[in-house]
């Protein structure tokens, strides 16, 4: 998958962040979910105040992965204030674009928050994926987190499958909430009950 002509800046930094989504220890964040997300934002971008910021999120929101950490959302951010100085946006841009993948370590944008739900949604959207496709990207975060014992898994999913429940939307763009919302909420609810736990343990993402 060739996504370097969808980078819009140097070479360079496209190269960069392409091998970091290509990490060996990645399973379900990986260079298919940078695609699917930006197809996501695409689809959406009519909903968000400034698509472009949006994309340039979508490619930096996943950019540092460590499932042994909790803080790979802000290392990414981090990321993106380093490396977008030297593709000329303007800093007020630069600072939308961290904002935004902070925001992906809730997925809870607040109101009026256009870009924010649009970034939000796209990454959200292979909640709201058929039976089998949710499945396998299941199995996937499962393979991410293989040094988790399965009891300490089970229960760390789960806390994250409640707290993405109980958000009062999931999906906050009208497009997102209309197509995926209900599909969405019966994955999480299904894969909550093949869990078969409610409560502890660690956090596994999205």
């Amino acid at each position: 998958m060739d996504l370097l002509p969808r980078w819009p800046g140097p070479e360079a930094i496209g190269a960069d962040l392409l091998r970091r989504y290509g990490e060996p220890h990645r399973r379900y964040h990986t260079t298919e979910h940078l695609a699917a997300v930006l197809d996501g934002v695409d689809a959406l971008a009519t909903e968000a105040d400034d698509a472009d910021a949006v994309r340039l999120a979508a490619w930096f929101h996943d950019a540092v992965y460590d499932p042994a950490r909790s803080d790979n959302e802000e290392r990414s951010a981090v990321l993106a204030e380093r490396m977008l100085p030297g593709t000329g946006r303007p800093a007020g841009v630069i600072a939308e674009v961290a904002r935004l993948v902070r925001l992906t370590a809730t997925h809870d944008p607040r109101e009026g928050d256009r870009n924010g739900a649009v970034l939000s949604d796209a990454d959200l959207a292979i909640l709201a994926a058929d039976p089998e496709r949710y499945a396998a990207y299941a199995a996937a975060v499962r393979e991410e987190y293989a040094a988790v014992p399965e009891e300490d898994f089970r229960a760390g999913r789960a806390d994250v499958l409640r707290s993405l429940l109980a958000l009062p939307a999931l999906f906050r763009t009208q497009h997102g909430h209309e197509r995926w919302e209900e599909a969405a909420r019966h994955n999480l609810r299904t894969e909550l009950m093949l869990l078969g736990r409610t409560s502890g343990g660690a956090d596994p993402p999205v």
